[in-house]
Parts: structure tokens; sequence; C-alpha cells
């Protein structure tokens, strides 16, 4: 059963209570660990946070965890993540000096009517909203140059609803207002480059077009660091 449909009504979902007002990332890890702030993790394994360079100047926003992130904890350590690295590498990038995370830090799932096969199922926009504290957390933390936004529900928490992976991938685009732990916005520094999802290259009926794109656009991000 889906987070919504095991809540319904009208209530607003919020991890703000559960963010710390101070502490660097690893606080912020132990605190998401036990953040109630939408009911994803009621069914998730656990709570997958950010990992990476504290330091770094490109960040790379994912939509949510899947089974194996679920499994491991860790962003990006399935078959997506593997992708990504190659990419990255291809681009320029090196993934050591990189921070990597997810719009929703829940893994959120349906169980296939035939066995106990877990399926990917999209967060809902409330879903992304309520989740939205921690990546601005992350954001203000590692305080990067460049934001990959990989995929629609990145690019959507990123830049607002009316974003578009089709129209808007491989652009320098301004990073918008950014909410404060005080709950006051202020401007961000750098800029957003969108793009695909590594699990959208891999669904691709045209593999090594897909690739090529997604490396393309993180070219894009690689030479804005220079």
């Amino acid at each position: 059963m889906s987070g919504d449909d095991a809540h319904a009504g009208g209530e607003a979902y919020d991890a703000t209570p559960y963010v710390p007002r101070r502490g660097g990332l690893q606080a912020h890890r132990r605190a998401a660990a036990s953040c109630k702030g939408c009911p994803l993790f009621e069914n998730a394994t656990r709570t997958v946070f950010g990992a990476g360079d504290p330091a770094a100047r490109i960040v790379l926003v994912g939509e949510q965890p899947g089974d194996q992130e679920d499994r491991q904890g860790e962003p990006f350590v399935g078959p997506a993540g593997r992708l990504l690295r190659d990419a990255l590498k291809e681009a320029g990038l090196d993934q050591e000096r990189v921070y990597v995370t997810n719009a929703v830090k829940h893994f959120r799932f349906t169980v296939a009517e035939r066995g106990e096969r877990r399926i990917h199922k999209a967060p809902s926009p409330k879903e992304m909203t309520g989740c939205k504290p921690w990546l601005d957390a992350e954001l203000e933390l590692v305080d990067p140059d460049v934001v990959v936004a990989l995929g629609a529900t990145a690019g959507k928490a990123l830049l607002g609803r009316s974003f578009r992976v089709a129209k808007d991938r491989g652009a320098l685009i301004p990073l918008p207002l950014r909410e404060r732990g005080d709950g006051h916005a202020e401007e961000a520094k750098g800029h957003v480059v969108a793009t695909l999802h590594p699990s959208a290259v891999l669904r691709s009926d045209d593999h090594e077009a897909a690739y090529a794109g997604l490396v393309a656009d993180l070219r894009v991000a690689a030479d804005a660091l220079h």
C-alpha cells in the first residue's frame, strides 16, 4: 500500500520538525534516520540520506532511493548508480568529489501481485514537498556551484512543477530561492543542469543515444565548474 493510500485525507507532509537547526551533514543524517515527516517511512527499510564529498562543488539529485538503496542505506548503489558513475567518468567528473542525494529520502513502492518483488512508484507531490526541507538543508550545507537534477522529480523539486526534462535539460538554469531553517527564503548561488535519470537511460529503447545525452548534459555541468 502506498503512503498516500494509507494516509487518506488532506493533511500536509512536512519534515521541518525533524531537521536540526545546527550541525553538519552527519548530524542531519542521524536526524533523518528518525524522520516521520511523511508516511513513506512506514514501509521503507531505512532513510537513505545523501553521501559523498561534504565540500563538493557539484551535487547530483535523483528522485528517490530504489530497492537496493533502501536495503543498503546508500544512494545510487544499484544499476542506475553504476551507469551514473560511468557517465560521470566520461564527462570528466571525479565521482569522489561529488555529493549525491535524492529529492525524497524513502523508497516508495508497490509489491508485485505474485512474489515479493518491490516495484518502484514515483513519489507524490505531497511527499516531494514534505521531504524538501532535507534537500534544502543538504544544499545549504554543501553549498555547491552546480546542482544536477537527474530526472523529472528532481527537476520539479529544485525548479518547480513547471519543469520538463525535454524542455529544460542541458542548460544552465539559476538556482531559485531556497528555504532556510527559519522559514525565510534566500537567494541560492549557482546553477541547475537538468538531465535524464540514469534509470531512464537503462529503460530507453535507444540506450546508446540516451546515454550519450546524459554524458553531454554532465559535461555542461563539468564545464560550469571551470
